[in-house]
């Protein structure tokens, strides 16, 4: 049974369901107009912080990924071909050289960095915003204070493990 699809098609329902848990914290009541300019306050600051920090990864993660691929480049042999023979597996000709593997994963290392970034805004994004739903929440009653903090939490949670 060949499971290569499990991996992507688990991590696009956890994607879904992040959404999901997304949408309904953000549908709950926001509070007093009190409460709503503090968390205004609050999300002006997480934000300008993720600009700062992400410029900074940003050029961080191009000088890595160009390392990464010239290490690769200088280092590897090329992707060879698998091929089944009988119950052998042998090694065919090279599909492609050393220099397209090393630019081939300094891509793939951006691509991860990209995903890993923006499931970072996301979940900021979302944690902010749940913290001013959650206080709300409070008013009326524990159980919905919980329900909707570990849910804000939980938007984080599942996108870092799914897009990562």
């Amino acid at each position: 049974m060949d499971l290569v699809w499990l991996v992507p098609v688990a991590g696009a329902l956890a994607v879904l369901f992040a959404l999901w848990l997304a949408r309904d914290v953000l549908s709950r009541d926001t509070g007093t107009p009190a409460m709503q300019d503090i968390a205004g306050m609050i999300f002006e600051g997480a934000m300008a912080f993720l600009r700062r920090q992400y410029g900074t990864i940003a050029v961080l993660a191009l000088v890595v990924a160009a390392l990464v691929g010239a290490l690769v480049a200088l280092v590897s042999e090329g992707v060879k071909a698998i091929v089944f023979e009988g119950n052998a597996l042998e090694y065919g000709g090279q599909v492609i050289g050393p220099v397209e593997e090393g630019v081939l994963t300094g891509i793939a290392f951006l691509l991860g960095a990209a995903a890993s970034a923006l499931s970072g805004y996301i979940g900021m994004y979302i944690s902010v915003r749940s913290n001013l739903r959650t206080a709300a929440a409070a008013q009326k009653s524990l159980r919905d204070a919980i329900t909707v903090a570990l849910r804000g939490g939980a938007v984080s949670g599942f996108l870092v493990v799914a897009m990562s």
